[in-house]
């Protein structure tokens, strides 16, 4: 059982790397749709969201001709930096930005639009900047659905499979997170150890659901 926890601590270290990405890529854009009307923006928000419904090896398909030593940003990095990201931890979390993405997005814009505009408002009457307002009035007051979009972002990178199997591959100790675990134990005829990964993926995943569900703006207003 040892590769286990072998899988589940690269699992913990991508989910959480691919949720930092997100965190300020989401809450910068999530914060734009809310405030800002643009040419375009209907299109754009539907590529950001896109994959929520493209299957994730559609979505490594494309990573892979993309971040590949003949794609476009991969073949850019491997001649002048020398970064190889195929079959590495660094292109799962790509990955798992990716896929994970719309979670965090939908649920920024969500809180950010939520919000009660007068208190904006009076910040600007006090002659305070944009750049203050928005840490010190619109950040606050819209962090617990920011978070809870984080942790659900959270939960999806960490059971990402598909693109991640298709860019970073099934390296033990190096790119095997759990989902792919449990993949190569199946197939490998092991259901003791099967069994104990989808045990170990099903704790972590619902305790994190747990901790989002409190934290859904919904359900502490009906607390209030």
């Amino acid at each position: 059982m040892h590769e286990a926890w072998i899988a589940l601590r690269l699992t913990l270290k991508i989910a959480g790397f691919a949720t930092l990405i997100n965190l300020v890529l989401g809450i910068a854009l999530a914060y734009l749709f809310s405030r800002k009307n643009f040419w375009g923006k209907e299109v754009l928000d539907a590529i950001l969201t896109l994959p929520m419904v493209m299957p994730p090896t559609v979505l490594g398909y494309y990573l892979l001709v993309v971040l590949g030593q003949q794609g476009v940003i991969g073949q850019f990095l491997k001649e002048y930096f020398g970064i190889h990201l195929i079959f590495t931890w660094q292109g799962a979390v790509i990955a798992a930005s990716i896929v994970s993405f719309p979670l965090i997005f939908k649920g920024a814009r969500a809180a950010f639009e939520s919000l009660e505009p007068q208190y904006e408002q009076a910040a600007k009457v006090l002659n305070v900047s944009n750049t203050a307002i928005f840490f010190r009035v619109t950040l606050p007051l819209a962090w617990r659905g920011i978070l809870a979009g984080a942790l659900l972002s959270f939960a999806r990178a960490a059971g990402e499979f598909g693109a991640t199997l298709m860019v970073a591959g099934s390296i033990q100790g190096k790119t095997q997170t759990l989902s792919i675990a449990v993949y190569e134990a199946v197939q490998a005829g092991q259901d003791d150890t099967a069994n104990f990964l989808v045990l170990l993926t099903s704790v972590v995943c619902m305790s994190v659901l747990l901790v989002s569900g409190r934290l859904m703006p919904g359900r502490l207003a009906r607390q209030g």
